[in-house]
């Protein structure tokens, strides 16, 4: 991001009413490589195409906000890959960690990973390092930690299945379970921020916070983000595009002020369970509209979003959940373009 578009993301975040309403999207492997023109693995395997397709992104739609951008990410498996996971990846295929709890007894004997020397984190760091000059130079700085979230490295290492059934049935080495990867995270995040002394904002995502209810987020999951949250950062930006309506109305208080959230929910309700303390970024369909529809489609659907919503602080409009694989440029240009046409 650069320095503008980082000022109107903290003005919206602080509740100030912007020029106009924003737009932005959280772009990354499922979407940027196919949308560019390359494989899944070459882009996350060639530097020089992970920084162009970046680029190309950034200058097809300079009027949007592109979140975390540069994320050098490997799929799902960067965290995963620091705790031994198996990591799959074939040309075109999202990438997949494979489980390395047999059952939650193995808590027992997992250790907390250094992310300064394991798995893929130290990938991740010089890909950032080795191309911080040319982003600089592109007039755009390193602004964000990312992390996939506590509840769901512990899912990846175990089997969703698994891990909801074990908040039930061995909640004491579940507790053990999240108490490891958050000290974790906290030392993921703070080894990002040592190492780009630029970044302001934490990007953490973590969908299994949607599957469980409010009692269970309470003693699972408030205690652990609102550990990785306390950082003192400006921005604290958190992706949950499965269902929210049990965490929304803890999300202030954990310290989180942007939320990226899914189509399960409507933006007035989503205002009403935050209290509008949270900034929310959504939530048009990212597959059925921004994806497969029409220009048409999306305009229409930017319309039905805003209808009614007479409080237009503390909004991003973007898609419900991440860019969807297969979204097309003349789409993200429709919805940009309908966002901008509002007074």
């Amino acid at each position: 991001m650069n320095d503008h578009q980082w000022k109107t993301l903290v003005s919206v975040i602080h509740g100030e009413a912007p020029d106009a309403l924003p737009t932005g999207f959280i772009i990354d492997s499922p979407w940027l490589p196919g949308w560019a023109g390359s494989t899944i693995l070459d882009y996350l395997t060639d530097d020089r195409l992970f920084l162009e397709s970046n680029l190309k992104a950034i200058r097809t739609f300079p009027d949007s906000l592109l979140l975390p951008g540069f994320w050098p990410e490997y799929g799902m498996c960067t965290e995963p890959s620091a705790f031994g996971a198996v990591t799959r990846f074939e040309e075109n295929e999202f990438p997949f960690a494979k489980k390395t709890l047999r059952c939650a007894p193995d808590v027992e004997f997992l250790e907390k990973p250094d992310p300064r020397k394991d798995g893929l984190l130290p990938f991740a760091i010089k890909r950032l390092q080795h191309l911080q000059p040319e982003i600089l130079k592109a007039g755009h700085r390193i602004r964000f930690a990312v992390a996939r979230g506590p509840l769901n490295i512990a899912s990846f290492l175990m089997g969703a299945t698994e891990f909801m059934t074990a908040l039930k049935t061995d909640a004491e080495l579940m507790h053990r379970l999240l108490e490891i990867t958050t000290a974790f995270l906290v030392e993921w995040i703070e080894y990002q921020r040592e190492c780009f002394p630029t970044i302001d904002g934490i990007l953490l995502l973590d969908d299994m916070v949607g599957f469980i209810g409010r009692s269970d987020f309470e003693v699972f999951a408030f205690p652990y983000l609102k550990r990785i949250f306390s950082a003192d950062v400006t921005v604290k930006f958190f992706h949950n595009d499965a269902p929210c309506k049990a965490c929304a109305p803890y999300l202030a208080e954990i310290g989180i002020n942007l939320l990226n959230f899914g189509i399960q929910h409507t933006l007035a309700e989503m205002k009403q369970w935050t209290g509008n303390k949270v900034t929310l970024m959504g939530n048009i369909p990212p597959r059925d509209v921004l994806a497969a529809g029409t220009p048409d489609d999306v305009v229409r659907s930017v319309g039905e979003l805003l209808t009614g919503i007479e409080d237009r602080s503390r909004l991003i409009v973007s898609c419900g959940g991440g860019m969807p694989p297969g979204a097309p440029t003349e789409n993200i240009r429709a919805l940009i373009s309908a966002v901008a046409s509002l007074r």
